[in-house]
């Protein structure tokens, strides 16, 4: 399988797991409708590891632009397959979301709740304060790359050279920082920590035909893309520095 390939796949069912939990707890009829924020930390925690260890034997279980970015920046990622590896997660992450739609549709259509609808896809934050929704942001992620970082030194390679990146034998540890990160953090912004999936299914839920759908909170939407990667960023710098 192909890099691209398995980037599109791994963040799917990342995009499977996490839009699908969210849609579970949020919509009415569901068997598990109104669980609440452990349910839905753990199914996106579940959600990291499935996508990154599928992906991780092709690509290196990326499956988040921040990440690839990250690890292009301190060296370990060549820079001409950033654009491949982004338009892979993308792809993926509208892909994956589209998915969870077409198999809650019946029960789409009997929420009313408008704003819990447009959250099965991306991120909003709980207080409107764009400072702090972008310092939230960049925390996240930052935390989530100094683990990626130090759980796999960066550096480890595949037989065919191809940087692992997160690894199949991060996967464990990566979700359950992830998991830890949403359930800290994640009650500010929803916790993104990722630009494609947030930008992705923001443009689904966009396109889609929902019933009763509110706006896709575009004015919003720079936040969850730009604060992931400047905190990918930020952790790249730490770790060169550090080490």
């Amino acid at each position: 399988m192909s890099p691209f390939i398995s980037e599109i796949l791994g963040t799917g069912l990342l995009m499977l797991f996490g839009s699908g939990v969210v849609a579970s707890c949020v919509l009415k009829g569901t068997k598990n409708s109104g669980s609440g924020w452990m349910v839905i930390t753990t199914g996106w925690a579940l959600g990291v590891f499935l996508g990154v260890y599928v992906a991780a034997p092709y690509s290196g279980g990326h499956i988040n632009p921040a990440v690839t970015l990250s690890l292009a920046i301190e060296g370990s990622f060549p820079w001409k397959d950033v654009p491949l590896y982004v338009v892979g997660q993308m792809i993926g992450a509208m892909i994956g979301s589209s998915i969870v739609y077409i198999l809650f549709k019946d029960h789409f259509d009997i929420t009313d709740d408008a704003d819990a609808k447009r959250a099965i896809f991306c991120t909003d934050p709980a207080i409107a304060n764009t400072p702090r929704n972008l310092l939230s942001e960049i925390v996240g992620t930052l935390v989530l790359l100094i683990a990626v970082f130090y759980l796999t030194g960066a550096e480890l390679q595949n037989d065919s050279g191809t940087p692992i990146g997160l690894g199949a034998v991060g996967a464990i540890p990566i979700a359950f920082v992830v998991w830890g990160i949403g359930l800290t953090l994640g009650g500010l912004t929803g916790y993104a920590i990722n630009p494609a999936r947030d930008l992705g299914p923001r443009i689904i839920h966009f396109l889609l035909p929902i019933k009763n759908k509110t706006h896709s909170n575009w004015s919003y939407s720079w936040i969850p893309v730009i604060g992931p990667l400047i905190g990918g960023s930020l952790a790249a710098l730490l770790y060169i520095i550090l080490n």
